[in-house]
Order: structure tokens, then C-alpha cells, then sequence
């Protein structure tokens, strides 16, 4: 789109950082640096990565789940841990604001699907992981089938099933803060499988909502973890599935309108306005993409044409449904908000190719969202190879072109997608938080192996964009000039941390990590595992 033309910099999403803590080393994928700013691309137009190599085939069986016996531990379950306290809204200071807005001129915001932070990251070395004692975890869940409670457990596969992640699913692993419904979740709802034929149902099989992964199933996320910054009490907004999950990370709130075109027909709405099928939805409140276009902020929100797979009814999978880039869905809520129509910024909803181009050409806008179709989503039962190598190519992409030097690129995942997670969610309002996924803030300013403590969610990111590019200004019916019925303001609640503090804008721009798209396996994060 012409208003890309010029823009100088990039910006993925960032967080702050209430503690540093420097992992040990591990052996990153073979990379490349690449100087910053250099305008060659290796990017690819299309959905997925090139087939220049096969992915890693999926393991055929993963290491056995660890079990112990209800009288192994007094209850049967080793205590949760509480997420981290915080009494007042980090505030950036003049300084800072001044620096994020001199360097930091574009933002993008990749989301994947369906991963807890402890599935991806709960090994990984200074992080608020997987509670352990010599390498065992002291943390076990109950499984009501066989009366054993199941630690925490290695899993080679790279085809997983994960579990419900509706409201209701979260609400019972959570179970009042034990962190202990996993496995009787994923048993309730193997039952709501519509059809066995479904693809990826999992009637039959055996629960792996316990499993965990490093470096050897997802080395490059790991290289991402020890070179940039990773955010170990990132939580979803919402506690519940993707679609509120992708309303509050454009617009802070997921809500249901009566009445097409009136904000105040708006009634909050935590799982959701609607299942799956939401072609005829109609999003009346106020979305950040409303003040971008007052502002004159180029904008793009960039989807792979395919398919999404998420489910309303807290079945763990169901038939994929088309997704396209002029119909709202899941992953893809914009077409459906009055403002974007009103605005007439339809066009600025594209597929993923225009990303890469915009990439390569240095012409990417300020603010850009990056959504996958369900091949590359690492939804189950997607291949999470797969979905590592799309990432990659989409991160290589922005590494590779002009405006590296001026980019933040934010990486996470939309829900928990089921699987085990030990950190008790914070309660900001009755949305949420929702509980943790992984976080990662790549940029040429981010702080090298930083591990970034503070509480965190998406509305983080929308913070983030409005203090770099609108002046502070929020999603608030009280200032923005779109009055809606929206419960608060997310981006002003006090326990939410700021992603400024995830940047060292003293240092020299760093140069690209080119990472190859198909990885070898790192080593184990825990020996003998």
C-alpha cells in the first residue's frame, strides 16, 4: 500500500523486564548475521516455508510420562506457583519515550497458536519454569483414569494434542488456583469430539497435556530465547479461546453487540460474540486500529489464506473452516469491526506474501499484525516444526530487509491450547488474565538473553504502539472520542508491566540472526531427559 512507502523502522512486540536473569548458554542453530539494514531476502511468498528441506519427521514415541502415586506428596500435588505481585503501572519515563520513539519506528506483532509457556519454555535456564529438584519436577497433576498424578514430562513428538481451552476448560485447570485439571479437562472433553473422524481427535488416545519441549523439538525459538528476550509471566488476556484471544489483542476487549453500528449495544462477552462461525459478526466498539488511522499511522493486519481449526464448543478440534483475508474469522476478526469498514482500511487486511514484500522492499507500515493459517499455526495437531520454520522465515524476512534497523518484532502465542502451565494466572477484571504463553521481543535494541519478569499480556502490546506512536493515547471511552461500554481500560491496569524496559537503546543497532529454516535438534535443556 502507498502509505508503507518511507516508513523507517519496524517494531515487533516488546516487554518489560522487572528483573534480568542471563541463561546459561546453549548451542544455537547454525546462523548467520546479517548487517543491519541489508535489503537481500530470502523470503518466499505464500503460506508456508519453501520445501528446500523436509521438516524433522515427528517422533514416533515420546520418553513415558513420569508418574507418582497420590501418597508421594501430601495432596497429591506439589503447590502452584502464585504469578508475580506488581502495586503500580510501571510508567515510561520522558527519556525512554523519547529513545523507544527515535529508534523504534514499526512494530509487529506474530501470533501463533496454542502453547503454554511450560510446554515451550518451562526447562529453559533463569526462567520461572517447570518447579525442580535435581532435574525432577516436584509438580504433578492427577489423572483420574489411572489414580496416578503425572509430572511434568519430556515429549519428542512434534505432533501433539493439547487440550480444550474455552472458558470453561481454563476455569478447571486453573481449579482455583491448584493448577491441577489438565489431564481431567482433556478427559471430559475427548468425549465432545463430534466425530472420531475429525482430524487430530484425540478419542483413544493417551493425554500429553503434561508434555514439555526444548531446543531439541523448537531450537530456533531457543536461539531466539538466549540472543533477545524472552517474557516468562506473558498471560493471555482472556481466559479463554482465540477468538476473544484475538478481539483483545486489537482492541483490549472481546464483547457481543445487539444492535450492527451501536457501541453501546456492546455487553462484555469472555468466550466470545459468537462459535466458530462468525461471518456475520459485527464488532461495533473501539479498536486500536481507530486511532491509528486518526493518527495518520500506516497499518497492516497479514494473514495466510487456509484454514483455522479452533473450536467454540471446548472440543479440542473440529473441522477446519475457510480463512481469507476479506472474511472475518477466528485469527482474522478486523473485517468484521465498524471502524476498519467505516475507515475504509479493508484494504489494508492482506495475505502473507505482501508481508514478505513489504519486507524485502523495506516498505513495511508501523504497526503490523501477522496471523497463520492452521498448517504453519502450531495449533494442534499441526507439526511444530513446521510452524517454527514459518516463523523463522517470516523473522529471516524482516532481518534480511531494510528497515531491521528500526524494528521490534513481538512473538506469542494466543492461548494455553490445554497444556500445562504451574503459574496461577493474575485476576485483573473478569476477562482475565488468561494463563501463560510464551513471549518473545526480537529487535536490533532488545536486550541480549534478557529474561523479562514482569506481568505481562497482549494489552502490553497495545500499550506499547499507542506510547511509540499515538502520544499515550488509549483505547479509553473517556478520551479516545468513541465512547463504548467496555468494563476498563486495559492498558492503564496496575499490574501490567511495560515493554520499554526489554530495550537497550544505548547500545549499537545488533545485527540480524539468520536462522535456517529447517534446524537441527539442540541439546537437552535437562541431561538423561
Amino acid at each position: 500500500m502507498k502509505t508503507y512507502f518511507g516508513i523507517g523502522m519496524s517494531v515487533v512486540v516488546l516487554s518489560l523486564l522487572a528483573a534480568c536473569t542471563v541463561p546459561a548458554p546453549f548451542s544455537s542453530p547454525t546462523a548467520t548475521s546479517t548487517s543491519t539494514g541489508a535489503a537481500t531476502s530470502a523470503a518466499a511468498s505464500g503460506t508456508a516455508p519453501p520445501e528446500e528441506a523436509s521438516p524433522p519427521a515427528p517422533a514416533t514415541s515420546s520418553q513415558a510420562a513420569p508418574t507418582l502415586t497420590p501418597e508421594s506428596t501430601t495432596t497429591g500435588v506439589a503447590a502452584p506457583t502464585p504469578a508475580p505481585s506488581a502495586t503500580s503501572n510501571i510508567t515510561s519515563t520522558t527519556d525512554q519515550l523519547a529513545q523507544l520513539r527515535d529508534k523504534i519506528k514499526h512494530i509487529v506483532v506474530i501470533m501463533q497458536e496454542n502453547r503454554s509457556f511450560d510446554t515451550y519454555f518451562g526447562t529453559y535456564p533463569g526462567a520461572d519454569g517447570i518447579p525442580m529438584q535435581n532435574g525432577v519436577p516436584t509438580v504433578c497433576v492427577p489423572d483420574p483414569q489411572t489414580k496416578q498424578c503425572v509430572r511434568p514430562y519430556h515429549n519428542a513428538k512434534y505432533v501433539n494434542a493439547g487440550g480444550p481451552h474455552a472458558a470453561v476448560s481454563a476455569s478447571r485447570d486453573i481449579d482455583g488456583g491448584k493448577m491441577d485439571g489438565f489431564i481431567s479437562t482433556f478427559l471430559g472433553a475427548r468425549k465432545a469430539c463430534k466425530n472420531p473422524n475429525t482430524p487430530g481427535c484425540a478419542a483413544g488416545t493417551t493425554p500429553d497435556v503434561m508434555g514439555w519441549h526444548d531446543a531439541r523439538e523448537i531450537p530456533n525459538y531457543w536461539a531466539y530465547a538466549q540472543n533477545f528476550v524472552l517474557q516468562d509471566h506473558m498471560f493471555e488476556p482472556n481466559a479463554s479461546w482465540s477468538l476473544p484471544s484475538h478481539l483483545f489483542m486489537v482492541s483490549a476487549w472481546s464483547a457481543r453487540c445487539t444492535k450492527p453500528g451501536d457501541p453501546a449495544s456492546c455487553v462484555n462477552a469472555l468466550d466470545g460474540p459468537s462459535g466458530v462461525n462468525v461471518a456475520k459478526n459485527d464488532y461495533a466498539w473501539t479498536d486500536l486500529t481507530y486511532l491509528l488511522h486518526k493518527a495518520n499511522v500506516s497499518w497492516a493486519y497479514y494473514l495466510s489464506a487456509g484454514s483455522e481449526p479452533d473450536c467454540a464448543d471446548d472440543a479440542m478440534l473440529c473441522q477446519p473452516r475457510p480463512q481469507a483475508k476479506n472474511v472475518p474469522g477466528i485469527w482474522n476478526p478486523l473485517p468484521a469491526f465498524d471502524t476498519v469498514k467505516q475507515d475504509g482500511q479493508l484494504a489494508n487486511i492482506q495475505t502473507v506474501d505482501k508481508f514478505f514484500a513489504a519486507a524485502r522492499n523495506g516498505t513495511l507500515p508501523v504497526v503490523s499484525w501477522v496471523v497463520p493459517e492452521a498448517k504453519v499455526s502450531e495449533h494442534p495437531p499441526a507439526n511444530i516444526s513446521v510452524g517454527e520454520s514459518y516463523v523463522t522465515q517470516l523473522i529471516n524476512s524482516v532481518m534480511q530487509g531494510p528497515d531491521w534497523s528500526s524494528t521490534a518484532i513481538l512473538l506469542s502465542w494466543d492461548d494455553w491450547g490445554g497444556f500445562y502451565d504451574h503459574v496461577v494466572p493474575p485476576k485483573v477484571d473478569q476477562n482475565g488474565y488468561g494463563l501463560r504463553v510464551p513471549g518473545l521481543v526480537i529487535s536490533p535494541y532488545a536486550r541480549k538473553g534478557y529474561i523479562d519478569h514482569q506481568t505481562l499480556s497482549f494489552d502490553a502490546y497495545l500499550k506499547l504502539i499507542e506510547d511509540d506512536f499515538l502520544n499515550g493515547q488509549r483505547i479509553d471511552p473517556q478520551t479516545d472520542g468513541r465512547p463504548d461500554p467496555r468494563p476498563d481500560v486495559r492498558e492503564n491496569e496496575p499490574q501490567l508491566g511495560n515493554l520499554i524496559t526489554d530495550f537497550d537503546f544505548s547500545q549499537s543497532p545488533r545485527q540480524g540472526l539468520i536462522l535456517p529454516l529447517h534446524p537441527k535438534p539442540g541439546p537437552a535443556s535437562i541431561p538423561g531427559s
